[in-house]
């Protein structure tokens, strides 16, 4: 009798590994075809966008044709656009199954054109969510090709985002734990792991080696020995990356609610979003916050910046996308922490660079609910020297940056305390109503 079970046992282990390397070689398949097609779309990206770039560098007047561009885009998302300018709140909303508009192929070319306008006029915007878009609209085609299930088609929006991201920004392991961190406050959708680590890798190499893109890495310099006193400075740092990304959060929201109900045009709106920012830009008289903010990375951990660079660049973006310019927020987010970062380093008497770099990643966090993804990021981006202090960076940050963030369809898995009362399983949108 014990030998039969054996029997029997052995069997059914090896019935289950056939199963496991079944499923094991699907989304192997399935991931590397989102790679490739979300990866290509980055590179299109990457490539267009520092064409436009350098136009606008090359010809400061394109700055006038910020508000017939911003109108321009609006009139196309308002007559083709359908459900597409709800933008990555779509796709977690798909992943999440509380969205009955499917995420529609017309968002990816929508999104690259509006995201181009945006930077070649001087829009201040990011290029996370042009990825992410692109890759969720191709994943979501094609599980409409092979005709995919229902929790196939969530895993497959899951690794468009995760082609998107680690494409876009040369992280793929950050890019792989992004996507299945971001869908809800304190949960992990462990079962798409390996599907979306194989998107962002393929995604990443297609970029790279296949189409050539070329990815910018900072320098932290030198990391200071770990101490208590360092520990606290870092700490303090930390609750201000994670303070500042909450007040981005909820400006950008507030900005976009506002727009929406002074002016309900959509094209005018975003022409008198465009006027706006022409006269930011004259107010202060500079142009370092238009498009990407890639200069102001750059000198954060080269010189010193401005004390106030990153209120600039905060004010900028946040103006630019709540009026509805397309484009991402997290490029513009990773300025805005590294200014912030080295602007703190004189008052905390800290290495410039190494707090750029913190910031980097911790106003990112805050404002993306990551800790996980970002602190993988800041090991990809930076190296593992300094690893306790970025993991202390993005756990403070996400804590202070309260149950708010750039996402506004995330759900609350886990309250980030147990001293905070908070509905579970609502969106962060509707947290903030059930608080009036």
């Amino acid at each position: 009798m014990n030998r039969m079970r054996k029997i029997l046992l052995n069997g059914s282990d090896r019935f289950i590994h056939v199963l496991l390397m079944r499923s094991f070689l699907k989304w192997i398949f399935y991931g590397s075809v989102v790679g490739i097609l979300s990866g290509t779309a980055s590179a299109l990206f990457l490539n267009s966008l520092e064409y436009v770039t350098d136009i606008r560098l090359v010809n400061p007047w394109v700055l006038f044709l910020l508000p017939l561009g911003g109108a321009f885009v609006s009139y196309l998302y308002y007559k083709y656009g359908k459900h597409s300018a709800k933008g990555n709140n779509l796709i977690i909303e798909q992943i999440q199954e509380q969205a009955f508009e499917p995420v529609p192929l017309r968002m990816a070319p929508l999104v690259l054109l509006g995201s181009l306008v945006t930077h070649l006029l001087g829009g201040s915007a990011g290029r996370e969510g042009t990825a992410v878009q692109m890759g969720g609209s191709l994943a979501e085609q094609f599980g409409k090709w092979i005709k995919v299930g229902p929790i196939d088609r969530q895993i497959l929006l899951m690794c468009g985002i995760s082609g998107g991201f680690g494409s876009i920004f040369g992280t793929p392991i950050a890019g792989a734990v992004f996507a299945i961190e971001v869908i809800a406050l304190g949960m992990i959708r462990s079962n798409a792991l390996i599907p979306c680590f194989v998107a962002s890798f393929v995604g990443n190499i297609v970029a790279m080696n296949l189409w050539g893109i070329t990815h910018i890495h900072y320098d932290m310099g030198v990391i200071p020995a770990l101490t208590l006193m360092v520990v606290l400075k870092v700490i303090v740092a930390a609750v201000c990356f994670g303070l500042v990304s909450m007040i981005f959060s909820e400006l950008t929201h507030f900005l976009k609610k506002s727009f929406v109900s002074i002016i309900p045009n959509p094209m005018l709106k975003s022409a008198i979003g465009g006027v706006i920012i022409i006269l930011m830009v004259y107010l202060i008289g500079s142009r370092d916050y238009l498009g990407l903010g890639i200069p102001l990375i750059s000198q954060s951990f080269e010189d010193n910046v401005h004390p106030f660079a990153f209120l600039g660049k905060l004010l900028f973006t946040a103006v630019t996308l709540g009026a509805g310019f397309q484009g991402g927020e997290v490029t513009p987010l990773f300025a805005i922490g590294a200014t912030l970062g080295n602007s703190l380093a004189g008052v905390l008497q800290l290495y410039a660079p190494f707090l750029a770099g913190l910031g980097f990643i911790a106003v990112f966090c805050g404002a993306t609910n990551t800790p996980l993804a970002c602190f993988l990021m800041g090991i990809e981006l930076f190296g593992s020297e300094g690893a306790i202090y970025m993991f202390i960076a993005c756990l403070v940050s996400y804590l202070f940056s309260g149950h708010t963030g750039i996402y506004t369809s995330q759900l609350i898995g886990v309250s980030k305390s147990p001293l905070l009362k908070v509905p579970l399983g609502t969106s962060l949108s509707s947290v903030k109503v059930k608080r009036k």
